[in-house]
């Protein structure tokens, strides 16, 4: 299976293709929207997309981890990260093989 990568650009020319705006206002409404979930994700809201999933920031609390390299033990500070959990739509849309590959060979 290839790795493919979809870009800004390439998504702004599809929201072009498929509503008809020009190709400035489809990339206008692109950075809106994608601004959107931005902050509300820096608000530690939860952005949930119908069909798709639900993204989210889960606080972790500090811990002690090991250098794989020394064993030596270090502390990892507290932080807040990203969480996508994705619909059961798109699990099943992606198992079906049409949202991505089926990931043999």
């Amino acid at each position: 299976m290839t790795e493919k990568t979809i870009t800004r650009a390439q998504l702004g020319e599809a929201v072009y293709q498929e509503v008809g705006l020009s190709r400035n206002e489809s990339a206008d409404l692109l950075e809106a929207v994608l601004d959107e979930i931005a902050e509300a994700l820096g608000r530690g809201e939860t952005v949930k997309i119908s069909s798709f999933g639900s993204f989210s920031v889960r606080s972790k609390g500090q811990r002690i981890g090991r250098n794989p390299k020394t064993g030596e033990e270090v502390p990892i500070l507290p932080r807040r990260v990203l969480v996508f959990r994705p619909s059961q739509l798109l699990k099943k849309q992606i198992n079906d093989g049409r949202a991505g590959g089926s990931g043999s060979k």
